[in-house]
């Protein structure tokens, strides 16, 4: 018997996940991570983690495994907390969730999981797990879930073939409402929980007191600048070689004050994030404002009305070499390279077409269709058919 930990989170897909692997004769141990300490700035009925680590102590005593929890809240304050303050501060969006799988989820846990003799861990993602033989070596692809709508493949675009190697995924050949369905036949007390929302294993959790914390409030201007801005006009030159037309064609819109108009204050420029409608509290335009540039420098919010403002849209981005991760090492391309793709910038955007293009400093990826809110710090995943291949963070 493969003894197999599973990351119990006190949540429906991970209570089945036990279950299934129970059932398919594995010695199955949950084990709950706690992360997190502070409760000042939690939406604490939203999702507590004392909730959490109840309902998952329920749910591995009704399927008679054992259980414990770890506090890992030292490593999570290091390794998700204060990078992501980093990134704030310097006016990049990271995302949590993407670090959580690859830092805690499956390196720290991982490693405590080995250290208690487990062959594999398993969480409850909706995602596949396929192994193939290529030159007699094992090729690990990482597939997106079988349940279109709640594929969390995106997630765990930073995953390595040694991670994989030891890693289960039990409910991705299923459909959510299946899921349900069988905690409800098991009498699991997750049945029906909602599912939770925000940080990885935090709870709901009000971002900017988040920050507030660590970055201080400091009032600053929002400019509203007009769709008819003469540098949305810029004919495209004539490029004497493809990385110049990539350069022009990931460079982002440069904007000053005087461009556009003062519209309202706000309270901090690092608390907005491109794309962002909420929060803005200015009204009385005719279509909603959306931030298209933060200037943390400076401390402007840049502004335009209407989801279809150009300031919000581009067609190519780029990955430096550091911030770049091939899931399948042997599909990687050399400099002076390309391939064909199928990519996203955030979780469930639906795929589309794009280009990779590797130069000596990095990889260009090139949509077919211009991009709304291309966002330094997020990732942008991309697929051939439904395999999730590389990943790298936008810079």
């Amino acid at each position: 018997m493969k003894r197999v930990i599973v990351g119990l989170s006190g949540g429906v897909d991970s209570s089945v996940a036990a279950y299934l692997l129970k059932e398919q004769g594995y010695e199955v141990i949950g084990l709950f991570m706690k992360n997190w300490h502070d409760d000042s700035v939690t939406i604490s009925d939203e999702c507590p983690w004392l909730d959490d680590s109840n309902d998952a102590l329920l749910v591995a005593e009704k399927l008679g495994i054992p259980f414990q929890t770890v506090d890992l809240s030292e490593q999570y304050k290091e390794r998700i907390v204060d990078y992501m303050f980093n990134e704030y501060e310097k006016g990049r969006t990271p995302n949590p969730d993407v670090l959580c799988n690859r830092e805690i989820k499956f390196d720290v846990f991982l490693k405590i999981a080995l250290s208690l003799g487990a062959d594999y861990v398993a969480t409850g993602h909706y995602c596949r797990k396929e192994t193939i033989i290529e030159d007699g070596k094992e090729i690990h692809r990482l597939l997106a879930g079988k349940d279109q709508n709640k594929d969390q493949s995106y997630f765990l675009c930073q995953l390595s073939q040694e991670q994989l190697a030891k890693t289960l995924f039990p409910v991705g050949e299923l459909l959510k409402p299946e899921v349900r369905e069988i905690a409800a036949k098991q009498n699991l007390v997750t049945a029906d929980k909602k599912d939770s929302q925000g940080l990885c294993f935090i709870g709901k959790v009000r971002l900017p007191e988040f920050l507030q914390q660590k970055l201080q409030p400091k009032e600053g201007d929002i400019i509203e600048i007009p769709s008819s801005e003469e540098m949305y006009l810029r004919e495209i030159p004539n490029f004497s070689s493809k990385q110049e037309e990539l350069e022009f064609l990931s460079t982002k819109y440069k904007y000053a004050v005087e461009y556009g108009k003062v519209v309202g204050k706000h309270q901090g420029a690092h608390y907005y994030t491109k794309g962002q409608r909420k929060g803005l509290a200015v009204g009385g335009t005719p279509e909603p404002l959306f931030v298209i540039e933060t200037d943390v420098e400076t401390n402007t919010i840049y502004t335009g009305q209407g989801k279809h403002h150009p300031g919000l849209y581009r067609k190519a981005l780029f990955i430096t070499n550091e911030e770049l991760h091939w899931v399948r090492d042997d599909l990687k391309i050399e400099i002076d390279e390309e391939l064909e793709v199928m990519a996203r910038i955030r979780y469930r955007q639906p795929l589309e077409k794009a280009k990779l293009y590797q130069i000596d400093s990095g990889i260009y990826v090139v949509f077919e269709n211009d991009q709304s809110a291309i966002t330094e710090g997020q990732f942008v995943a991309w697929y051939q058919d439904d395999e999730l291949i590389g990943s790298g963070v936008i810079s």
